[in-house]
């Protein structure tokens, strides 16, 4: 039987879906590192650890959505795996270790420094409406990190704050980095490069802890986790990474993709939202949360409004949306 042809409204909902799994990363990250009663925080994992886990379990099951003929490797693409574990690990380090909301929103400056970069160094196009998203996207996340600049603590949770909030905006500037080599990668398989991503965070963490610590501790650093926590991190590539990636592209049959980047901003929303309803204590956003957060958003919109001259266009940036 031929299968029935996607609808308009179906391709949304699995974009609302996509966006739900997508927001899911709070929740695993609370789950595997708070004392929520579940025994999941024993032994307590390192967001190095919980990278390198997702980027196995997620690498392998998006791994199957690729064809054998898809499969080919070019030399840049072993850099753009090294930048995206570093992304990987800023990204989790903060939103394992600081509030959500200040993580999320600030990777989620990624596509502004994507312009910036493309201006400056790709020599494209600029345009007023670009440097408009840019501006407020800048202002949003200079009043995220100035506002929650740790002030008033003792030096050394000073450091450990600052150092948070470094790796947020680190996060999105690398991930930015890692968009523009899925442009000049764009004539091969989205799926490939995705798995290559994920999968080569695994590689490289590993590698990395093998040749920085040794055999004995590389040892004990990969078979940490115990059984519950490896079903986590396993559930954790898969409803996070693998899944929302597919129903993403496959939405994209019959959803142009500025519409489904304007779906897909309910990521960032919905993330520090279920990390409140976990750890209220660690996760109620302050003022300058929402009003930098709300500039970043404000900013996204603005930049995938739909734009006749530019339509043709838009697929590049948005994507790329599945890497976080």
């Amino acid at each position: 039987m031929t299968p029935e042809p996607l609808t308009h409204t179906r391709a949304r909902g699995l974009l609302i879906l996509a966006a739900v799994l997508w927001s899911s990363g709070s929740v695993f990250m609370r789950l595997l590192s708070e004392p929520l009663g579940l025994g999941l925080d024993t032994p307590l994992l390192t967001p190095l650890q919980v990278a390198f886990y997702r980027g196995l379990f997620g690498g392998v099951l998006v791994l199957a959505l690729v064809a054998r003929s898809e499969m080919a490797f070019r030399p840049r693409m072993a850099l753009m795996m090294v930048v995206f574990t570093v992304m990987s690990g800023l990204y989790l380090s903060a939103l394992g270790r600081g509030p959500a909301a200040n993580a999320i929103f600030l990777q989620n400056t990624a596509p502004l420094w994507v312009y910036v970069f493309a201006v400056l160094f790709l020599h494209e196009p600029a345009s007023r409406r670009g440097w408009e998203t840019v501006l407020l996207g800048a202002a949003g996340a200079v009043v995220i990190v100035a506002g929650n600049w740790p002030r008033d603590l003792p030096p050394a949770q000073q450091r450990t704050q600052t150092l948070i909030l470094l790796m947020g905006l680190g996060s999105g500037i690398t991930y930015a980095v890692v968009v523009l080599f899925l442009r000049t990668l764009r004539e091969h398989s989205s799926a490939w490069l995705v798995a290559l991503n994920l999968l080569g965070t695994a590689v490289t963490l590993g590698a990395f802890v093998l040749l920085n610590d040794g055999p004995a501790a590389f040892g004990a650093w990969v078979t940490a986790p115990t059984a519950r926590q490896v079903g986590v991190l396993v559930v954790f590539g898969a409803v996070q990474m693998a899944l929302p990636y597919w129903l993403f592209t496959r939405s994209l049959r019959a959803v142009p993709p500025q519409e489904a980047a304007i779906i897909t901003l309910l990521e960032p929303l919905l993330n520090p939202v279920w990390a409140y309803l976990i750890t209220p204590e660690k996760d109620t956003p302050n003022l300058w949360m929402f009003a930098g957060g709300g500039l970043i958003l404000l900013a996204l919109v603005w930049q995938y409004l739909p734009r006749r001259a530019l339509a043709a266009k838009s697929t590049q940036m948005v994507a790329d949306k599945p890497l976080e």
